[in-house]
């Protein structure tokens, strides 16, 4: 069968967008003469435009629709003639929109309505014995697919508004990100702001504070007390504006959260808190990727101390 066009779906949250990136490559790859065409969901829209692999990019929110948001949706990818079409995150309404859009080859996993699909595999992600970007390697594989190449890429100038990082040296720049969206991967907010002390105090370095609109006020809470050392930007920066200042920092500070597969895109090393006791949550699955990175990892985030954190941001630092 002639592929000419592949629609790749991912439409949930960036992070987990972002470790597709090799599957959207191999694709590409193994069919370099196709048009490749993304779904996300629209905040990552600015991202998906950064892929290298993609030519095209559309948007469809992960949210549940009314039947005739779907069947008119499926009339617009029905009109652009896909090939094959790729499920990255399970979807019962896109498995139905892929069958509607009389899309030949329909590739997913096996639930949500599988039997709509042409080739499924069973969905054992739950179980995170390895890492995200080889569960969705295995899924393109599917597809004919098959280089392996696991690297984390993006085409971010760094280009941003004066104005975000005004007065900050990047040379002695850190970004920390504080919060998670699920509060049982969350190390306490006292201690960041200890060990947030502690990198000015007793490092010098100049720290950026990043999080989501929706975490502004628990960042300025955290915050007060820190000093003009700490530059608060939670809420403040578009994901692109972001990624130019993870690339241009020296070292990423985080919780198990997106920022750090972005961070992994760009080069910049990171300093991950993760608690390793949660089937299908731990690094194995969802760790950073870029050189030099670290784990700090136990079964309990209370047993993780601000010491042991800040003594393995002074060996990612080399100070």
């Amino acid at each position: 069968m002639s592929i000419k066009k592949i629609l790749a779906v991912r439409n949930d949250r960036f992070g987990e967008f972002l470790l597709n990136i090799p599957a959207f490559r191999d694709l590409k790859s193994k069919f370099p003469q196709a048009k490749l065409t993304l779904v996300v969901n629209p905040y990552v829209k600015e991202l998906a435009h950064c892929v290298e692999a993609a030519d095209e990019v559309i948007c469809w929110e992960n949210k549940p629709h009314k039947v005739g948001e779907i069947i008119s949706f499926s009339n617009r990818l029905r009109m652009k003639k896909f090939d094959l079409c790729l499920i990255f995150n399970p979807s019962k309404e896109f498995n139905i929109i892929s069958f509607l859009a009389g899309i030949r080859e329909r590739i997913g996993y096996d639930r949500k309505w599988a039997f709509l699909l042409t080739k499924k595999i069973a969905d054992k992600k739950n179980l995170g014995k390895k890492h995200e970007i080889d569960y969705n390697l295995d899924l393109s594989r599917l597809a004919g697919a098959e280089s392996g190449d696991r690297e984390l890429s993006l085409r971010v100038n760094q280009r941003f508004d004066e104005g975000v990082l005004k007065g900050i040296n990047s040379d002695r720049a850190v970004v920390i990100h504080p919060w998670t969206s699920d509060s049982l991967k969350q190390w306490p907010a006292h201690k960041f702001f200890i060990l947030a002390q502690r990198l000015i105090n007793e490092l010098q370095l100049e720290l950026i504070f990043i999080g989501g609109k929706e975490e502004s006020e628990q960042s300025k809470e955290l915050l007060s007390g820190l000093g003009a050392e700490a530059v608060n930007l939670t809420g403040k920066t578009s994901l692109l504006q972001l990624a130019a200042i993870l690339k241009r920092s020296r070292l990423l500070i985080s919780g198990d959260s997106g920022p750090i597969h972005l961070a992994s895109c760009v080069g910049t090393p990171v300093l991950a808190i993760f608690r390793n006791d949660l089937l299908g949550k731990g690094p194995l699955r969802w760790g950073p990727r870029s050189a030099n990175s670290i784990v700090v990892e136990k079964s309990s985030l209370m047993d993780i101390s601000v010491e042991e954190v800040f003594n393995k941001a002074k060996e990612v630092l080399k100070i």
